[in-house]
């Protein structure tokens, strides 16, 4: 029952889309009712209210981190995207900003601002994003089945050193994809300095090839000029209407070095993938040595960026899985991942753990033993922190959420065979895993498996005051663990 990102807007010509959201409009509810929604997290950063999806360009500029993010503003569905703003001197607790960026009527991003990137060129933050307009069907590059929108790459610079007034470009730096390839789409851009030059990845495919990213070079941000696809992926064989869901277009590349690998990830098939692989400077040609998924659950869209440490700080976008008619009826919808410190290891898989900053939110810690069988660690309110740390001859762990005695989320653990299995979904595990890292805040559950594998997960059935976690351990296991109340980030849920 997922809406996609780029489907909404595709149907909301139509008279059945529009009626949806002039619905989700009348039935929004107050305030008040949304700061009350026991279901709506406390401790991530999410909008005011309504609609929210992809991070975008992240920065820090003048002592403050910079979050953008893709925004309905007029209601609790997907569709009419503008950029949301936010601000933090700590990435945990964001103040709301004006809309940094809304469609222009008439121009080329009248049907929406999609997803981009933010730099500092010249001493002046700079945002490059993807603007959408109806087009005739020959010149558009959305391919879903519907064809009627045209993707075009648009820059933005900013005109105070708040970021709140942003001078748009009249005319799209990129206008149209390389003539040589039918893409099925032209998105989301990913930008980075080298020596000679600002370089441009974009992310598209094409149909029975697979997805890629298409490679740019600029000196000034305004005229680029086209290299090659820097990498192709392969279909996996589904035939679909939306190329997304068959591998045949990937969003959202996220390209950078770092721990002395090169990193692409892209999103596709409703998923995110890394790669680490090799670079070449010269042909710039990227090839992947290494693969893996970033998250196993509900996680979409991730953009990173160094903050002032030199940490490679990546935000995702945390989706929605119930239908559609609930969280149009709550007013809210979507909220962004806690903040992931990603890195390398020796054997060039990524690795993702919790930001530090995240323990700021901790309350007073409560310590004890995990023994054979099950034992319930109970839940006072839905904010919590749990880190479990096993011994090694511990085989099997299983973790449930419980709600009025009732299983409503379970994880299974096969430590042996370093597989895990969620909802449904098998996943494998870090070799020799002793940690199991969760973070509980209302509908949201991130856990951490190790530092290779993450699942983030939602749960709609958990209640304040009735909610147990129980944590299982086979006839050879034991360790510890250390559970915290989180301390919300806003007194009312806003995160104003």
């Amino acid at each position: 029952m997922r809406m996609k990102r780029r489907r909404f807007l595709s149907l909301l010509a139509s008279t059945t889309a529009a009626a949806s959201l002039r619905s989700a409009r009348a039935q929004s509810p107050s305030v008040a009712a949304i700061a009350s929604d026991p279901l709506r997290p406390a401790c991530h950063f999410l909008a005011p209210h309504n609609w929210m999806n992809d991070p975008n360009g992240p920065i820090f500029w003048k002592g403050n981190y910079h979050l953008f993010y893709q925004l309905n503003p007029r209601a609790a569905v997907w569709g009419d995207m503008h950029w949301g703003h936010a601000i933090s001197a700590d990435m945990i607790h964001w103040r709301h900003q004006p809309i940094a960026l809304a469609p222009t009527p008439g121009g080329p991003d009248s049907e929406g601002c999609f997803s981009g990137s933010a730099v500092v060129y010249n001493g002046v933050p700079t945002i490059l994003y993807t603007g959408v307009q109806n087009a005739p069907r020959d010149q558009a590059t959305i391919r879903d089945g519907n064809d009627k929108l045209r993707e075009t790459q648009l820059l933005a610079t900013a005109g105070d050193d708040q970021l709140l007034h942003w001078t748009k470009r009249a005319q799209p730096v990129l206008a149209t994809p390389p003539p040589d390839i039918h893409v099925t789409g032209f998105r989301d851009p990913c930008l980075w300095q080298e020596s000679d030059g600002w370089y441009l990845a974009i992310g598209s495919g094409q149909r029975g090839r697979g997805g890629c990213v298409l490679l740019y070079r600029s000196q000034d941000l305004c005229h680029w000029d086209y290299f090659h696809p820097m990498c192709w992926g392969r279909p996996d064989g589904l035939v679909a209407a939306n190329p997304c869901d068959s591998g045949e277009m990937w969003e959202c590349p996220d390209f950078f070095l770092l721990d002395g690998h090169h990193c692409l990830l892209y999103s596709t098939e409703n998923k995110v993938f890394w790669t680490t692989g090799d670079y070449d400077p010269h042909t710039h040609l990227y090839t992947p040595r290494r693969n893996g998924i970033v998250d196993h659950g509900a996680f979409y869209a991730p953009k990173s960026f160094l903050a002032p440490d030199g940490r490679r700080i990546q935000w995702g976008w945390v989706q929605e899985t119930r239908p559609q008619a609930e969280y149009a009826a709550a007013g809210w919808a979507g909220c962004i991942a806690l903040p992931r410190v990603l890195g390398v290891n020796a054997q060039g898989e990524l690795t993702m753990r919790p930001a530090r900053e995240a323990e700021s939110l901790r309350g007073q810690p409560t310590h004890g033993t995990l023994k054979p069988g099950a034992q319930s660690l109970p839940i006072a309110a839905l904010q919590q922190e749990l880190a479990l740390t096993l011994i090694p001859s511990t085989q099997s762990a299983t973790v449930r959420l419980l709600v009025a005695n009732q299983p409503t989320w379970e994880m299974r653990l096969d430590l042996r065979a370093a597989t895990g299995q969620c909802n449904g979904r098998t996943f494998p595990l870090p070799a020799h895993t002793a940690s199991v890292h969760l973070f509980l805040d209302g509908s949201v559950l991130e856990t951490f498996l190790g530092d290779t594998a993450v699942l983030t997960s939602r749960c709609y059935a958990v209640r304040p005051g009735v909610t147990i976690l129980e944590v299982t351990l086979d006839a050879a296991g034991s360790g510890s663990f250390t559970q915290w109340p989180l301390k919300p980030i806003s007194p009312d849920r806003l995160t104003t």
